[in-house]
């Protein structure tokens, strides 16, 4: 069976804050998410090990697509000797990734990569694949821009596998089923990444899942906005308004009682392009 040029996608078309970044009130409060996560043992751990996957070498050329502040490209290259090419859509992001030493940086959108065919030995998109529109359209742009027997790397949350600790499991999977199904455009992709990979003949694919398990309410609070989903939902339709409001009871008890968690799987896909015969 043919494939769809689309992946599946909310309906809604409700976007996420790192979609447009630009267009935010305060585009430097999304500056300060990427450097509080950047911060995180969780973050550092996964972004290193993603970074694994690309088999870097000294002097090759890789391209970070959705690159942020452009830490992720000034670590590669500091620890691989490597160039890096970093883009991402949005020129706040753009303007620090320069400030912080990134030399090949530019504002660019996934969809439409101004770059040759094969011109990079890998390329690799953290945490991007769910925010954007035609997410298999950039995936193929990042096939296409590397060189046959190059590598590519994903990574992104599942937000299928989210878990939350509150009274109420029913009204907790209801919250977590809109930030899932509504909130992000591509939020139950990331375990389909192998099997996209698979179906454009890449090989030697590997697959890790690495669970993020939030004990710290602060944490979900000011870099996710946990505690504020069920009134976002609610203000769109999706909850009754006293749910919401039961919601944030039982988040609230549930960090008196010492006994709060919420958890999310990332998975991490790497392959390798095919080299015609």
């Amino acid at each position: 069976m043919q494939e769809p040029l689309r992946a599946p996608v909310n309906d809604h078309g409700v976007a996420h804050g790192f979609t447009s970044v630009d267009a935010q009130p305060r585009p430097a409060d999304w500056v300060q998410i990427l450097d509080r996560l950047s911060a995180e043992p969780f973050y550092v751990a996964y972004k290193q090990r993603l970074q694994e996957f690309l088999r870097a070498e000294a002097g090759g050329l890789f391209l970070e697509v959705g690159a942020g502040t452009g830490d992720a490209a000034v670590s590669l290259r500091s620890r691989y000797g490597a160039e890096v090419v970093a883009v991402d859509s949005s020129l706040t992001m753009i303007a620090q990734a320069r400030s912080r030493g990134v030399v090949h940086a530019a504002v660019a959108d996934g969809h439409r990569l101004p770059f040759r065919a094969g011109q990079f030995e890998g390329a690799w998109a953290d945490r991007v694949l769910q925010h954007v529109t035609e997410p298999l359209r950039v995936l193929d742009e990042l096939l296409r821009v590397v060189r046959p027997g190059g590598r590519v790397a994903l990574a992104d949350p599942d937000y299928d596998t989210q878990v939350l600790d509150i009274d109420d499991q029913e009204l907790a999977r209801r919250v977590l089923r809109f930030r899932v199904d509504v909130a992000l455009r591509n939020g139950s992709l990331a375990h389909r990444h192998a099997g996209l990979l698979a179906a454009r003949g890449l090989h030697d694919i590997t697959v890790e899942a690495r669970t993020l398990a939030v004990r710290d309410p602060s944490a979900a609070e000011n870099v996710m906005g946990l505690r504020t989903w069920a009134h976002t939902a609610a203000a769109r339709g999706y909850l009754d308004p006293m749910d919401a409001d039961q919601f944030v009871n039982q988040f609230d008890d549930a960090v008196h009682e010492g006994r709060f968690m919420y958890a999310v799987t990332f998975f991490l896909t790497g392959g390798t392009l095919p080299v015609p015969s």
